[in-house]
């Protein structure tokens, strides 16, 4: 592709730089070709993009995909591009997820505490910063309508056949790092699915045409 790329952080740019979107096989690719069909529409069309990433308690998997998506958006220079996330129910965003995030080279605040804290998550020194938070996937920070509906997990997609306002209902749905909380293999196991999540959104935005 010949986009102009924004500049992210330097550690963030390292890591994508070791991408390997041969990893992805032909089966997941197929997968993911809707979510590229999706974004592809909107900006043939010069329409704005609304992604919205949903599990079930919008603590993990969702919110590393929706910034991963925003992240990747930057990188190919897809204007117009809005990432958000909610779960069937509201807990917290998990600390790991944060931890992962900054060990990547995400700058990462904490806004307001208590049983569900508030975050900004910059991946670059200009764009605004995303807000984190745990909340349901129909929370009015998150569009109502003219958005497409990623279900990031298989309890998720299961469990809400129907999403009100999403144009497009697309399932993507990778394993939950939680799995492997309170063990020796913590952070590796988040890093990995990190990673995962990340690479294959960045090949769904390389292939995107503007």
């Amino acid at each position: 592709m010949t986009q102009t790329k924004n500049t992210l952080f330097t550690d963030i740019s390292s890591t994508i730089d070791a991408f390997n979107f041969a990893s992805i096989s032909a089966e997941r690719k197929t997968i993911l070709q809707p979510l590229v069909d999706f974004i592809q529409s909107k900006v043939t069309t010069n329409q704005d993009i609304r992604l919205n990433f949903i599990c079930t308690h919008n603590s993990r998997r969702s919110h590393l995909s929706q910034i991963w998506a925003q992240t990747a958006a930057a990188h190919y220079n897809i204007k117009n591009m809005f990432s958000y996330s909610g779960g069937t129910e509201a807990t917290a965003l998990f600390p790991m997820v944060a931890q992962t995030l900054t060990n990547t080279g995400f700058q990462i605040k904490t806004l307001s505490n208590g049983n569900n804290p508030v975050y900004s998550v910059k991946y670059n020194e200009n764009d605004h910063p995303l807000i984190c938070f745990s909340k349901t996937y129909d929370d009015t920070f998150n569009p109502q309508s003219e958005f497409a509906a990623i279900l990031t997990c298989s309890s998720a997609d299961g469990g809400c056949p129907f999403i009100a306002g999403a144009e497009k209902r697309i399932p993507i749905t990778f394993e939950d790092p939680k799995a492997f909380d309170n063990t020796p293999q913590q952070a590796e196991k988040y890093q990995e699915r990190s990673i995962q999540i990340a690479t294959e959104l960045f090949y769904v935005f390389s292939q995107i045409k503007n």
